[in-house]
């Protein structure tokens, strides 16, 4: 039985490791580094012994001993009503992160509109809007605004409102691995703006080439010509982006690369930790940059979390994460994880005063991160994908066994291979029989010859009622 990675307790990114007692030594020494490092704050609550033990698929008592332990040791506090929490330490946040390797996306919106409004809509890119938490976000707004000062009420810092700086810091530390400091952290109101700011940087730094995936989004490349750069794209195959081709030396233009290693977009694979590792090297030795799209991770469903590249080089990796899949893409809410040297330039690029994202809502979200509500809603979130996902396959299987579906173990779409040369007729009966839907190619860098067709298939933003009507819909025009 697969274990349910989407159900339970406050995300924590750990990677122990060792089998029966090396198991629990394995992580007690995850959660030592974490605590060590400045990852995981004092004061950071933790998931009970069986959310963890679930999440990593152990037994409950080999976290629950290693808890123990730990609060024996002084890591860990563990008192009734308040759970497990890391304990206060001697050594500061600030002085543990800089202790970190030294050398060292977003509002996704998929627009091609038909001629007309479809009846249904499975583009991907959109998650189901329906279920935004308004009563939990109208209650984190109205404590947001009755604790601000003043003077978050005035033009502000460019970096974006300290209070939501702090607390992403502790989330995406750990949720997603990211090693991070609230003054390395810009806020933005999209990746796609976030992605502006450093293709402007990169060009006054002299940087020529951008490396970009086989396939993504046009319109990011399209912002990156705009911003004097070329774009060559990098191999594709069944494992993913080659990123080993960075070091050849007919690649030595490239100043920086454009990846989603978590969840790529749209293929729906993960980077692999050899390509993780390619990737990092070349940065290094180039002195490049890694511009890290994380725009659903925190959506996996039968897979452990894969944990944000900017974790190996906090240096090297600009990571750039949004609340558009997660939450909603109106909120206009992103952020970028900066390596300390581009911070000034970032900011002196976005201006003097923060004219883009608005105070009040940064607050909110503040508050609603840092009460919980956000993980609860997340959690919510994956069950409720999942189930659509896991709908999703059992409709294609049924009406077309021999249709196979890649991508599925995270993120809010699927891809469904189809024989050869028939995409875009598969696309003319979807929209005859008004069903909104892209094809892979869709996505191809106009450089890549095609190799393949297929569907790439968004479960997440048709509503309830239309949810089984969309799935009749796509199985009628399946081959």
């Amino acid at each position: 039985m697969a274990n349910d990675w989407a159900t339970f307790g406050a995300d924590l990114h750990l990677e122990p490791h060792g089998q029966g007692e090396g198991l629990r030594e394995g992580l007690m020494n995850a959660l030592r580094d974490a605590v060590r490092s400045g990852r995981l704050a004092a004061g950071t609550r933790l998931p009970s012994s069986r959310s963890l033990a679930v999440d990593l698929g152990v037994a409950r008592n080999t976290v629950a001993d290693a808890y123990a332990e730990l609060v024996a040791e002084g890591w860990l506090t563990a008192r009734q009503g308040s759970g497990t929490r890391v304990a206060q330490r001697s050594v500061p946040r600030r002085q543990a992160l800089r202790a970190a390797p030294a050398v060292a996306p977003h509002s996704r919106s998929v627009t091609a509109p038909p001629a007309g409004k479809p009846t249904y809509n499975l583009r991907p890119g959109t998650p189901d809007l329906a279920s935004f938490p308004r009563a939990d976000w109208l209650k984190a707004a109205r404590k947001a605004l009755m604790a601000a000062p003043h003077e978050a009420f005035g033009y502000g810092d460019p970096r974006g409102r300290i209070e939501l700086r702090t607390v992403l810091a502790e989330y995406l530390a750990r949720a997603r691995g990211v090693y991070a400091r609230p003054e390395r952290i810009v806020l933005c109101s999209g990746f796609v703006h976030g992605l502006m700011l450093m293709g402007q940087v990169l060009r006054a730094r002299g940087v020529r080439e951008v490396a970009v995936e086989s396939y993504g989004l046009d319109v990011h490349w399209d912002l990156l010509d705009r911003a004097g750069l070329r774009m060559p794209a990098l191999p594709f195959d069944e494992r993913g982006t080659r990123t080993e081709e960075l070091a050849s030396k007919e690649r030595g233009a490239i100043g920086a690369v454009l990846l989603t290693p978590a969840h790529q977009f749209p293929t729906g694979g993960a980077l692999r930790p050899d390509r993780r590792a390619a990737a990092v090297d070349w940065a290094r030795a180039a002195g490049g940059l890694l511009l890290e799209d994380d725009y659903d991770g925190e959506f996996r469903y039968d897979r452990q979390p894969v944990g944000a590249l900017q974790g190996l080089d906090p240096d090297r990796v600009v990571y750039l994460g949004t609340a558009s899949k997660s939450l909603a893409p109106g909120l206009r809410i992103a952020w970028m994880v900066l390596p300390e040297q581009l911070v000034d330039e970032v900011v002196a690029t976005k201006g003097t005063v923060d004219w883009v994202s608005s105070a009040t809502d940064q607050l909110t979200f503040a508050e609603f991160l840092a009460s919980g509500a956000y993980d609860r809603h997340v959690r919510a979130m994956r069950l409720r994908y999942r189930r659509r996902r896991d709908q999703l396959v059992a409709a294609v299987a049924a009406a077309s066994p021999e249709t196979r579906i890649s991508g599925i173990a995270a993120g809010l779409h699927a891809v469904l291979e189809l024989p050869e040369g028939t995409e875009e007729s598969v696309l003319r009966a979807a929209a005859f029989q008004g069903l909104a839907l892209l094809g892979i190619n869709r996505f191809r860098h106009p450089t890549v010859p095609r190799t393949r067709d297929a569907l790439v298939v968004g479960y997440g933003t048709p509503s309830d009622s239309a949810w089984s009507g969309a799935l009749e819909a796509l199985c009628r025009v399946l081959p």
